[in-house]
């Protein structure tokens, strides 16, 4: 199992998308310039996000993107699938046919971790995110702060977002 930068970048765009949701469409170039990733790699990433109906885009001046529901209803899992990203650890891709004659000795093994990481990051919505105090406490006051001109999401606190990778 390998996560791309395809896959980390698609989540951090559409979880930038979700705490800088204000009501009118968010531009690709403004989450270019917060998150450090290029203009041309997010076109690339948006247009699968956009056919899988993650995200809404709208046409003209003042166009962009929204996100196409609640943040609370959108799963990681399937924004990493969403641009082609596998969440397989199998060498066979889940197929059984590892080796000539069938599974390898340890497919087993590797299944059952693809499907613990699937059922996690399918269980992670971008809220869960948003409301991680460490993504809150990236986020400057004044995006998190109601009443002022760039307000976004409130970003409660909730504690205890479980971490997968050692270490993060």
């Amino acid at each position: 199992m390998r996560l791309t930068t395809k896959g980390r970048y698609a989540v951090t765009a559409m979880l930038d998308l979700a705490i800088h949701a204000s009501g009118k469409p968010t531009i690709l170039a403004d989450i270019a310039r917060r998150q450090g990733i290029s203009l041309s790699y997010l076109e690339q990433i948006f247009a699968p996000l956009r056919k899988r109906a993650l995200v809404t885009s709208v046409r003209g001046p003042g166009g962009g993107y929204r996100l196409a529901r609640p943040p609370s209803r959108i799963f990681i899992g399937e924004v990493i699938e969403a641009v082609d990203e596998q969440l397989e650890a199998t060498r066979c891709g889940g197929g059984r046919d590892c080796q000539a004659r069938g599974a390898c000795l340890t497919h087993q093994l590797w299944q059952d971790l693809s499907d613990h990481v699937r059922g996690y990051l399918h269980g992670v919505s971008l809220m869960d995110l948003v409301e991680h105090q460490n993504v809150r406490d990236r986020v400057p006051a004044r995006s998190r702060a109601a009443g002022n001109g760039g307000t976004h999401v409130l970003l409660p606190s909730r504690p205890g977002l479980m971490r997968i990778a050692a270490g993060v």
